[in-house]
């Protein structure tokens, strides 16, 4: 009796374009298991930040690495992520996290640790990832890849309002979020160990001036393309 295949979607892209939104929506639409790939690595980085070891110091990194559990539960439907059985779901979008998982993600002991964790949930399950390397190098096999891309305006401006929504700006201005953001963009695309970019055969989606319908309708249309 063969092994039942399961259908994997790769969606990537920097940050600001959407990934998580779509992914959760299409999702849900679908049927498949959403996995938030980033918070894996934020959650990570929220143990980092909460113990007070300095991201640029790889060394106590990679030493402090063993030291963490990483969990994954669905409650009502909605991914929680837990370090050491620690609920840290609301912890996990605050720029100083992204920032300290930004830096640390480019650490091989770090992205070695999640790896397994997340090329194993895709076979259990449909499952719909998203990241910066998904389609590269976490699922390269992945039946439909998508990358998603916008401004780096439009980007800024969609997590100013996140932030100032949530009551998570703090005092960052807009400036201050876009600086951040070019920093990140560059880090994550010029990083040594699987850097951001577009899988050979993904799809290119531009989501600068397209609604959250739109961006979710064109990724079902690509879907279509294959049998299911």
């Amino acid at each position: 009796m063969s092994e039942k295949k399961f259908i994997s979607i790769a969606i990537d892209g920097p940050s600001g374009v959407g990934k998580s939104t779509i992914a959760k929506l299409l999702s849900k639409e679908l049927g498949y298991v959403y996995i938030d790939t980033g918070a894996m690595f934020r959650t990570l980085a929220v143990y980092f930040n909460e113990h007070g070891i300095d991201a640029a110091d790889e060394k106590a990194i990679t030493e402090a690495i063993d030291s963490i559990s990483i969990d994954i539960k669905y409650i009502d439907g909605v991914q929680h992520m837990f370090a050491n059985g620690t609920d840290v779901t609301d912890r996990l979008r605050t720029e100083a996290v992204s920032q300290i998982a930004s830096i640390t993600s480019q650490y091989g002991p770090v992205r070695a640790k999640l790896l397994d964790m997340q090329r194993a949930l895709a076979k259990k399950e449909n499952v719909i990832m998203d990241g910066r390397d998904i389609g590269t190098v976490v699922l390269p096999d992945a039946q439909l890849k998508i990358f998603l891309t916008a401004s780096s305006a439009v980007r800024a401006k969609r997590r100013y309002d996140q932030l100032l929504e949530t009551g998570k700006l703090g005092g960052a201005s807009f400036e201050d979020i876009l600086k951040d953001q070019e920093e990140r963009d560059y880090r994550d695309s010029h990083r040594e160990i699987a850097p951001l970019k577009a899988a050979e055969d993904a799809v290119t989606i531009d989501t600068s001036d397209m609604s959250i319908d739109e961006v979710k309708a064109a990724i079902i249309d690509e879907l279509g393309n294959f049998a299911l």
